[in-house]
């Protein structure tokens, strides 16, 4: 089974969980926040992820980190299985599958705006309310600028791509041009 299905499996039921108790941005924040002590401090993911290390060490060791988070039993209790089951390498992608199933049980779209010149805040929210009117969805915009694109927006929402910047335009005119 792929890493990837794996993380989706594991997030899925944590979601489900999540729902039940109507804990999902809860859970999500601190599955967050669980995975950037692990990022944050590598020679602990070393630890975890070797098998020199006997299990009861390593069950000291998340209790403390645990511990030390008051992250909820749940929470506590998933991460637990996780390591029981040698799963905690994962944990990153587990999190980022997590917040896509949370996002979409509660309709929220994440999409990234890139524009060649700064956009300012009037501009970014009518970009906003446009994606919200055409998603249906609560949009939380994530704005970048690239000086490569000369001018005009490209937006992803998750695997789709509106490309409306010069730099496209330019390109496309330029591949005319040539065919003749």
């Amino acid at each position: 089974m792929s890493t990837n299905a794996i993380a989706r499996r594991y997030a899925k039921a944590l979601v489900q969980l999540g729902a039940e108790e109507g804990q999902v941005d809860k859970f999500n924040s601190e599955l967050t926040q669980f995975n950037s002590v692990l990022a944050a401090h590598a020679g602990l993911s070393a630890v975890f992820g070797n098998p020199a290390y006997g299990i009861e060490a390593k069950k000291e060791i998340l209790k403390d980190i645990i511990g030390k988070l008051a992250l909820s039993a749940t929470v506590a209790n998933f991460l637990q299985l996780l390591l029981d089951r040698s799963r905690l390498a994962f944990l990153p992608q587990i999190t980022e599958s997590f917040g896509n199933f949370a996002d979409e049980l509660s309709g929220v779209v994440r999409p990234t705006l890139t524009s060649g010149l700064p956009l300012d805040e009037s501009q970014i929210e009518e970009i906003k309310s446009s994606l919200a009117k055409t998603t249906g969805k609560k949009v939380v915009l994530k704005v970048e600028v690239d000086p490569s694109l000369i001018g005009g927006v490209v937006t992803k929402i998750g695997d789709k791509v509106f490309d409306g910047s010069i730099k496209t335009q330019l390109v496309k005119v330029q591949d005319i041009l040539q065919k003749g």
